[in-house]
């Protein structure tokens, strides 16, 4: 294997690499933009059940968080880039029709947002070989990961603020968000066709294991499903059938596993260490930004452009904090980063917890907002990053979708105990 001196590395400020970036964050911004803070207004709207409100954030972390194993693997064989831009077609089709939903009840809109996030699935691992694959290991790919994951709960947050914007100001309300996701899709589309490197072969055998990616698609919704939904589910967890069907595959065929599981002892079982670690902090992340918009609207009895403001210090943060990483990591002890990032989701978590509401937001909400931040992108920036360099060259887009199903699986969990 040639060294890093001998690789050539593509400067971060050539317009080609700034633009490959830019549409990479951009994919993430569109994918991971946040609906909580619209939910309530959708619900009065849309006459939708309480209890059924809940399905417009899990449906599409659902199919998203499922598909992402099965796409990841279709990228390495058949080609990240053709994977890549059908499934933003698919992203911006369906997400143009969330916004003519008009279904008393939300059913259609459910099932529009369970569509789109397929096209998600498809997009995020695609990007993450074609990261992996345009930057070799060097400062240049610390900088190309970070900012891609930093883009995760900045996508978030700026969700909710466009989110609130719109739902407060817009003529047509919350559905003005769909057509600005679906617009930020075809930059996304357009940028993806010209700066996208062309595929590579990088694997020989372009036999699928569909028996494979059948048993842990549906694996992963039954799993998802009983641990939201687990006192009704008739096998509750018992839903090992993926894990014997790739030891199968692997020992007794001539015939190439949708998923090796020998990738998860890779670096002495660190990989898997950082899955775990991510699944953690991830959820955290995402449980206090839930709550606290529920906390906000429903018992402040906070406007939503009012609840945006208080979540608008995660953007600059988030951002600044992986800006920051890319600078850092080369010399700071990956441990203590992770240390430092468990602890900063930790103290948001507790200073909620903790919370009066006779206090201003100052004393609780800011320092929380911040924290929570801090410490989701320093997992996820280094995490990916992780991830990219355990991961061999024809499986940068299956790892990624591994690392991605991990830390968007935990979403659905936190909605259905809403």
């Amino acid at each position: 294997m040639p060294s890093e001196d001998e690789i050539a590395v593509p400067s971060l400020t050539s317009p080609k690499s700034l633009v490959l970036m830019a549409t990479t964050c951009l994919t993430m911004i569109a994918s991971i933009g946040s609906m909580f803070i619209m939910l309530p207004i959708i619900g009065k709207d849309l006459v939708i059940n309480p209890a059924s409100l809940k399905w417009l954030v899990t449906s599409y972390a659902l199919t998203s968080g499922c598909f992402l194993l099965l796409f990841g693997r279709l990228a390495d064989i058949f080609g990240r880039k053709v994977v890549f831009l059908v499934g933003c077609l698919w992203f911006i089709a369906f997400t143009i029709g969330c916004g003519f939903a008009t279904q008393e009840g939300g059913l259609t809109l459910i099932i529009m947002r369970a569509l789109t996030g397929i096209g998600g699935a498809a997009m995020i691992p695609a990007c993450i070989g074609i990261l992996a694959h345009a930057f070799p290991p060097s400062y240049a790919r610390t900088v190309a990961f970070s900012l891609f994951q930093a883009a995760a709960p900045c996508g978030g947050v700026l969700g909710m603020v466009i989110g609130g914007i719109v739902t407060q100001y817009a003529p047509i309300s919350w559905r003005a968000l769909f057509f600005v996701l679906a617009g930020i899709g075809g930059i996304v589309f357009v940028g993806a066709m010209i700066v996208f490197p062309k595929d590579h072969d990088f694997s020989e055998d372009k036999r699928v294991d569909w028996l494979g990616a059948l048993l842990i698609t549906a694996g992963l919704v039954l799993l998802l499903f009983c641990l939201g939904q687990g006192e009704i589910a008739p096998q509750q967890w018992n839903t090992p059938s993926f894990i014997g069907w790739e030891q199968y595959v692997e020992a007794h065929l001539n015939f190439p596993p949708l998923m090796k599981l020998n990738l998860f002892a890779r670096g002495k079982w660190k990989f898997s260490a950082v899955l775990l670690i991510s699944f953690l902090v991830n959820g955290a992340f995402s449980s206090w930004q839930y709550w606290a918009t529920l906390y906000y609207q429903n018992y402040e009895n906070l406007s939503p452009i009012l609840t945006v403001v208080r979540f608008l210090p995660m953007t600059v943060v988030g951002f600044s904090v992986n800006i920051i990483f890319a600078a850092v990591a080369a010399h700071i002890s990956g441990y203590t980063l992770i240390t430092f990032g468990c602890f900063g989701t930790a103290i948001a978590s507790v200073l909620f917890a903790l919370i009066s509401p006779d206090a201003v937001y100052w004393a609780f909400g800011f320092p929380a907002a911040i924290f929570d931040v801090l410490g989701a992108d320093i997992i996820m920036a280094g995490g990916s990053l992780y991830v990219s360099l355990v991961a061999m060259p024809e499986e940068q887009s299956l790892a990624g979708g591994v690392f991605n199903t991990i830390t968007q699986v935990v979403l659905p969990c936190i909605s259905d105990n809403y």
